[in-house]
């Protein structure tokens, strides 16, 4: 069982070689430094760090990362070595947070090879330190111990080093600070690419090339998640993927979970589909892990059937990020399965094609019965393989039926449908999941199944729920005052789900509706109280509400550019920020317009969000003027529509909306829970 450490408690180790897991919200530096029985570093040559991350029985990380695992081997430290501390620190001199108080609380795991878990440590408490001893391995009695320290230093690294007794204190944090800022200069360009063996692999037939899959897809990498998904083919397409990220048409891969089970990011995924090989679809936002705690194990398969489904049966450290990535797989076979089936459809009719002309070119078929035989030839051939090719897609869709018919029910809040049971006994969360649903994805080949679309947090692009009319048939028989209602419900039920997966105080939610058309829809959220301030309404108060978040985004810049978050000032509101914007263009004047480009553009970088309920026909007097502002959001409808397209196999997706069960009180019951956290948070 896993011991959950309080600062200052310890807890002895099973076995000489362990694995040290840290996890933290933004890119940090991790380090480890050798001490006698005495506590006494005897030199740099003792300090395992990013410009030197090996000694005898330690490694450590070569650069700055949110993730790090250091390898420890107990046995093989000298003899003289009696303690390793384990340090963490913000880098120096990079543009990122200068305190730990302006980031989530560092996690610390100690594993074993294995991936199970010994002992685990949260650092909380830390405010204006740049630097922290986070545990201690230490020798007592032959035996070996862990305990929880959690001691902060405002000085940095320079102030913990010198602490730790070693003269060159000054000097070291400077080399590793100037490692540190090479290494992260190095990882810019790219991640590493991601190589077969990392793909999920499964019963789904490997895709057959067809001509969509000739040649090689752009392999780009996008740290924002592109613009969602228009029309195939037209100025708004997109890519899909289970994350909900795509792209705009424009060029731009797909970044997030189908295109992005992202987002963004995932919330970012980059599919890319290579000669005669398996579509690619990569998440670039996620760096391959260490080797997890094993997977729930499948009951035996009787011989001859396919192994039984079973929740959480793919990579990860936590059970959230194995039935994340597990969604991820079951939408990467979908894929694949129908891009297989597709593509064996097209050679059936390609080859039936080249026989019939073959047969019609030749002036003696067309006498007497062989002409007709041939074609009855060629004609059974492509039912045949026709057949075969279904055959297959139908093993391959009632596998990933079943395993969806299992992981849908043990989805958390944030990746599971408004009818899931798991709602109804929600409670506020301690801290922000890695990923939120927004609607789901299926293909036509798909039939019943469809697989959730999954963004990674937080929102690293704003969202536009499209009012206007869609290609689909639900979309073309309401009228427009309908598709507005639906539009705006959409949003509320979206805005409802930001707000209970975040922890208390962490996420506020504005509006604007400057007719107030928008306030039937709204009711869950203003009977609630769980809006930051009443709904905006006429000119003067869209200008207050814009005005309120440019001037935040303004001074976020300003002190994370300056290095100086510290700084600003104390009645700023640090949660995340969403402002639904109803029935867009309309009482907006252009400096109002401008404002929205520049928080759909700089916003979701220092935690300001943008959703837009508008249909763009209504906005064709402005022109191309904006035009960027619609291919800066994630496109969504709110009856289902095939606006995710993906080019790099061809598919067009159809998403669904998440929508909230008619009758159901189940968004009530959450955001009175919100309300009630927020308040009991403000006292």
């Amino acid at each position: 069982m896993t011991a959950e450490l309080v600062r200052g408690q310890n807890h002895p180790l099973p076995e000489a070689r362990i694995e040290i897991r840290v996890s933290a919200g933004k890119p940090i530096v991790a380090g480890a430094t050798l001490s006698d029985e005495q506590g006494a570093v005897h030199g740099v040559e003792w300090v395992a760090h990013p410009g030197s991350p090996t000694l005898p029985g330690i490694e450590v990380s070569k650069q700055a990362a949110a993730d790090h695992r250091l390898a420890c081997d107990l046995d093989a430290l000298p003899e003289s070595v009696h303690r390793v501390s384990v340090l963490l620190a913000l880098p120096s001199g990079v543009g990122g947070p200068v305190r730990f108080g302006a980031v989530a609380a560092p996690f610390v795991a100690v594993t074993g090879l294995d991936g199970s878990e010994v002992a685990s440590y949260t650092i909380t408490g830390l405010d204006a330190e740049s630097a922290v001893v986070a545990l201690e391995l230490y020798r007592r009695q032959g035996a070996w111990k862990v305990r929880a320290i959690g001691q902060g230093y405002a000085g940095g690294l320079a102030e913990l080093l010198t602490d730790q007794g070693l003269p060159q204190a000054h000097q070291l944090a400077g080399t590793i600070n100037e490692a540190v800022a090479q290494g992260l200069a190095r990882s810019v360009a790219a991640p590493p690419p991601r190589t077969a063996d990392g793909d999920r692999s499964r019963q789904a037939a490997t895709p057959v090339r067809g001509q969509d899959q000739g040649g090689t897809a752009p392999q780009g990498v996008h740290g924002q998640v592109p613009p969602q998904h228009g029309h195939p083919g037209g100025q708004t397409s997109g890519s899909a993927g289970p994350s909900g990220a795509g792209t705009t048409g424009h060029g731009a891969p797909p970044s997030g979970y189908p295109s992005g089970p992202g987002q963004a990011d995932p919330s970012a995924v980059t599919p890319s589909a290579g000669v005669g090989g398996p579509v690619n679809y990569s998440h670039p936002g996620r760096q391959p892990a260490a080797p997890p705690p094993p997977p729930p194990t499948a009951p035996p398969a009787q011989p001859g059937q396919p192994a039984q489904p079973v929740a959480g049966d793919a990579t990860g450290w936590s059970m959230e990020e194995r039935l994340y990535n597990q969604v991820w797989g079951m939408f990467e076979d979908l894929a694949r399965s129908a891009a297989a089936y597709r593509s064996a459809v097209d050679f059936a009719e390609s080859r039936m094609e080249q026989e019939l002309d073959k047969v019609l070119s030749d002036p003696r078929s067309r006498i007497g019965g062989q002409g007709d035989a041939a074609r009855e030839a060629a004609r059974a051939k492509h039912s045949q393989l026709v057949d075969r090719a279904r055959e297959s897609l139908d093993r391959d869709l009632a596998q990933l039926t079943a395993e969806s018919e299992v992981v849908e029910p043990a989805l958390p809040p944030a990746f599971a449908r408004w009818d899931n049971p798991v709602w109804q006994g929600y409670r506020v969360p301690m801290e922000v999941p890695m990923a939120l649903r927004l609607g789901d994805l299926h293909l036509p080949e798909s039939a019943g199944l469809s697989i959730p679309m999954l963004v990674r947090l937080p929102l690293e692009r704003g969202l536009w729920i499209d009012s206007g009319r869609a290609g689909s048939v639900d979309a073309s028989i309401a009228d427009s005052d309908e598709r507005r209602r639906l539009a705006m419900e959409t949003a509320v039920a979206h805005a409802a789900r930001l707000l209970a997966v975040y922890p208390a105080g962490d996420y506020a939610v504005h509006v604007i509706d400057p007719g107030g058309s928008g306030a039937t829809a709204l009711a869950p959220l203003t009977s609630t109280g769980v809006l930051a301030a009443p709904p905006a309404v006429g000119a003067a108060g869209v200008n207050e509400v814009l005005a309120g978040l440019t001037q935040r985004v303004d001074l976020v810049q300003m002190a994370i550019r300056g290095g100086a978050a510290d700084s600003l000032p104390p009645d700023l509101d640090t949660a995340e920020q969403l402002v639904i914007v109803n029935d867009f263009p309309h009482g907006f004047d252009d400096r109002a317009v401008t404002q929205l480009r520049y928080l759909a553009d700089e916003g979701p970088a220092v935690g300001v969000h943008l959703m837009l309920v508008a249909d763009r026909e209504d906005a064709s007097a402005y022109g191309p003027l904006l035009d960027p502002l619609w291919r800066s959001l994630l496109r969504l409808t709110p009856v289902p529509d095939d606006h995710l397209a993906d080019p790099w196999v061809g598919h067009a997706w159809t998403y669904d909306p998440s929508r909230v069960p008619n009758g159901s009180q189940v968004l009530q019951h959450v955001l009175t829970q919100v309300a009630a956290a927020r308040r009991s948070w403000n006292r």
